[in-house]
C-alpha cells in the first residue's frame, strides 16, 4: 500500500548521510516545507548543516526536532541489503536510519503537511529543528542552533524530538528526560622502571588498583521516582610500553558518569577527587561534559502526547529517562517542554536497522493527534 511516509522516509535513506554529512537529507525537507509555506533558514557551522523552518509568527510555538546524521554501517557485507538502499521485507523498512530517525522525521513531516491543510488558520506556530550533528560530537548542531534561538529571544514552548523511544510496541513508552553524561580522562603518575627493580619505580597500574575498587564500589545516589541510580563506567585503560620488562610510567583511564538529578556536576567532581585523594595517589583529572540530566514537567505537552497515543493505539505510555543521551539536553534547559516520541528502538545502530511499515502511519497519525490536542 502506497505511504507518503514510507515514500519519505524511503528518499532520506537513500542518502548516505553519516555523521556529520546530511547529503541533502535536509534539502529534501526544506523543499517540502517551503511548500507548506514555512520560512526556511539554513544555520551551517563548521561541516554541520542546520535547518530552522518556522510557520506562523504567535505563540505558542511547537518544533519537531530530529538528525538527518546516521552512525556508519559497520561492515556492509553483514547486511542482508544494502544500508542505503532503502528494501522492504516481512513487514519491515530496512535500512540505515530507518529507526533512528529518517522514518521519525518522515512522520513528522507527513503529520504537519496533514495538520496545515485540515487546520490552515491553527492559532500559533510550528517549527522544524534538524541538524546532521547528533550522532557525532553534537557541538555544532542543536546546541549552535538554541544559542541563536535565545539570542534572537525566540522561545519554543513545546518540542517533540523524533527519536527512537519505543521499546516492544509503538507508543509504549516515551522519553520525559534524559540523565546526564560527563566524562573523565584521570592519569596517575608513576615512575617508570625495570621489572626485576620494582623498589626503583612506582607503578601506576598498582597505584590505582585501590582507588579504582573504591570508584566502582562507591554508591552515588539512589536514583529518584524517574531516574535510576547514578552509574559509573570505566570505558578505556592504557599503560605501558608494550615490552614485558618495563613498569609503565603513567596510566590512563577514560571513565563516565551518567547521572541523574539526584546529583550535581560539582558533588560528583568532588567525590571523585576525595577518593583519588584517599588512595594518595599523584594525579590529574579532566572533565567533560556532555550534558545536565533534565525532566519534563507534567504540562501540555505531555497531557497532549499521552491522550494522542492512547486515542490512537490504546496504549498508556510508561514515562522514562532511559537510554542515552538525546539533542533534548540543549532544548530543555531554556524552559521549553521536551518529549521524545519514535519508533521502536530494538536496531537501531545495528546490522539490518529496521522499522515495522505499520509504524510509519501510526505514528504519523499520533504526531498529527498531538498538533490537534496543542493547537
Amino acid at each position: 500500500m502506497w505511504s507518503a511516509t514510507l515514500e519519505l522516509t524511503e528518499s532520506l535513506i537513500r542518502a548516505p548521510s553519516v555523521t556529520p554529512f546530511d547529503a541533502g537529507c535536509q534539502q529534501i525537507i526544506a523543499e517540502r516545507l517551503k511548500k507548506m509555506g514555512f520560512h526556511i533558514e539554513w544555520l551551517p557551522f563548521g561541516d554541520v548543516q542546520n535547518l530552522w523552518a518556522r510557520l506562523g509568527d504567535k505563540a505558542p510555538l511547537f518544533v519537531f526536532a530530529g538528525h538527518t546524521d546516521v552512525v556508519p554501517t559497520g561492515p556492509i557485507d553483514q547486511w542482508t541489503s544494502d544500508p542505503f538502499t532503502p528494501t522492504t521485507r516481512d513487514g519491515f523498512l530496512y535500512g540505515r536510519g530507518a529507526a533512528d530517525m529518517k522514518s521519525g522525521l518522515a512522520a513528522m513531516m507527513i503529520a504537519a503537511e496533514n495538520f496545515i491543510e485540515k487546520n490552515p488558520h491553527f492559532n500559533g506556530s510550528i517549527g522544524f529543528l534538524i541538524t546532521s550533528d547528533e550522532e557525532g560530537a553534537s557541538i555544532n548542531g542543536t546546541k549552535k542552533v538554541m544559542e541563536v534561538l535565545q539570542n534572537r529571544n525566540e522561545k519554543i514552548d513545546y518540542c517533540i524530538i523524533g527519536e527512537a523511544s519505543s521499546q516492544y510496541q509503538l507508543g509504549d513508552q516515551i522519553r520525559v528526560g534524559r540523565r546526564g553524561s560527563l566524562h573523565g580522562k584521570l592519569t596517575i603518575f608513576g615512575k617508570q622502571g625495570h621489572v626485576a627493580f620494582p623498589e626503583l619505580a612506582k607503578n601506576p597500574i598498582h597505584l590505582f588498583a585501590s582507588a579504582l575498587h573504591d570508584l566502582t564500589k562507591e554508591k552515588w545516589d539512589e536514583g529518584n521516582a524517574f531516574f535510576p541510580p547514578t552509574s559509573f563506567q570505566i570505558s578505556n585503560i592504557h599503560s605501558g610500553t608494550n615490552a614485558t620488562n618495563v613498569i609503565p610510567g603513567n596510566l590512563e583511564c577514560l571513565f563516565n558518569f551518567r547521572f541523574s538529578t539526584a546529583l550535581t556536576v560539582a558533588e560528583i567532581q568532588q567525590r571523585v577527587m576525595h577518593i583519588l585523594e584517599k588512595n594518595q595517589l599523584d594525579f590529574d583529572c579532566q572533565w567533560d561534559l556532555s550534558g545536565n540530566p533534565f525532566l519534563t514537567k507534567q504540562g501540555k505537552l505531555m497531557d497532549a502526547t499521552q491522550s494522542a497515543i492512547a486515542d490512537v493505539t490504546g496504549l498508556t505510555p510508561v514515562l522514562s529517562t532511559g537510554g542515552g543521551t538525546s539533542d533534548g539536553r540543549f532544548i530543555a534547559p531554556t524552559g521549553t517542554e521536551v518529549i521524545e516520541l519514535g519508533p521502536i528502538n530494538a536496531s537501531v545502530h545495528q546490522i539490518d536497522e529496521h522499522v515495522k511499515i505499520e509504524d510509519l502511519e501510526i505514528l504519523t497519525k499520533i504526531y498529527e493527534e498531538i498538533l490537534v490536542n496543542i493547537f
